[in-house]
């Protein structure tokens, strides 16, 4: 194991990677230069540090900076995978995915599809999103919840450095399309990760990262330390809460869910997308379905209101869902007898 900051786990792998595999690319906005000469000792790789040092080890034809446009990078990433290569392509931030959404949703996502499984399209791309930053609303959104809607697409989204290692080396050596967003209230969070290169995280697989039989708490990202928090709380007042890590949420791991749910009888699924058709939503409609009869008390969903995301950070503070929210939420579902 070595310790890590979350962007360095991104980087090291998609280093990794190109080493082994020499059909590895990266592409994206800054992905080269940053802040100082091109691959030089005051580059930055971008405006996350996700890329320092490729283009001076790989060059200029495997790492590859782009005009400020979504669509040509996505557009771009499409065309290199149909053509035997794996490219790694960078959306700066994922507020802007709309001008690519026909590369991605209607490209991208169907190719395998459409022409009846004789070909593949190995494209990942990365995309930073999320609130905290006091970025406003144009550059603070989580936009899962649409990708996931989408066939054909796997979206990851990773909590920890070590997740990021071992889910970004199965994004990049997998077949077929993957969204990987990483939350940029992440980028600095340090952990444990394995040193083997060979570490994967197979898609579909969540982690329960607190074990407990009174309460179901499912989330992602940069919340579930925050459920983490909250189950470490509770669990000094004998409270039990089982905290599910989705990892993925295409594919989903619905068996964790359910089991959990069967077990504990109450849910809280703690989403950073707006309340109206989010992954909370989704979740908690699947466990009424297939877990009804488990249930103890009504799911509970805590989400941001149905707004964009506001700059000023109190209102931000405001805006997010936090402890005391999830906190009042496992309470309610405790409170059904």
């Amino acid at each position: 194991m070595t310790k890590m900051m979350y962007r360095d786990a991104v980087l090291t792998t998609i280093a990794e990677e190109m080493e082994r595999d020499e059909n590895v690319v990266v592409l994206g906005e800054d992905v080269v230069g940053g802040m100082g000469t091109p691959g030089g000792p005051e580059a930055i790789g971008g405006i996350w540090s996700t890329s320092t040092g490729l283009f001076g080890k790989f060059g200029a034809a495997r790492v590859i900076d782009t005009p400020i446009s979504e669509s040509a990078i996505v557009g771009a990433a499409a065309g290199l995978a149909l053509s035997g290569k794996r490219p790694v392509a960078e959306l700066m931030f994922a507020d802007f995915i709309g001008v690519s959404l026909d590369q991605i949703w209607n490209q991208i996502g169907k190719f395998r599809y459409m022409f009846g499984g004789k070909t593949k399209c190995p494209a990942v791309i990365r995309m930073a999103y999320g609130a905290g930053y006091n970025a406003a609303a144009q550059h603070s959104q989580a936009v899962h919840q649409m990708l996931t809607g989408m066939p054909g697409l796997k979206v990851v989204m990773p909590s920890t450095p070590a997740d990021v290692k071992g889910l970004l080396r199965q994004a990049i050596r997998d077949d077929d399309p993957v969204i990987f967003l990483e939350h940029k209230a992440l980028y600095g969070v340090t952990g444990d990760v394995p040193d083997d290169k060979d570490f994967t995280i197979p898609f579909g697989h969540a982690r329960l990262s607190r074990a407990g039989e009174d309460v179901t708490i499912v989330s992602t990202g940069l919340l579930l330390g925050f459920c983490e928090a909250v189950a470490d709380k509770l669990a000094a007042e004998g409270i039990g809460c089982d905290v599910i890590d989705l990892r993925t949420t295409s594919p989903i791991d619905e068996e964790t869910i359910l089991d959990s749910v069967e077990v504990t009888g109450r849910l809280v699924v703690v989403d950073e997308a707006p309340p109206r058709c989010s992954l909370a939503s989704d979740i908690c409609a699947t466990v009424a379905n297939k877990a009804f009869a488990s249930l103890k008390a009504p799911p509970q969903a805590v989400n941001p209101p149905h707004t964009p995301v506001p700059f000023a950070r109190e209102l931000e503070s405001a805006y997010l869902p936090s402890a005391d929210k999830i906190e009042a939420a496992v309470r309610k579902v405790l409170s059904y007898r």
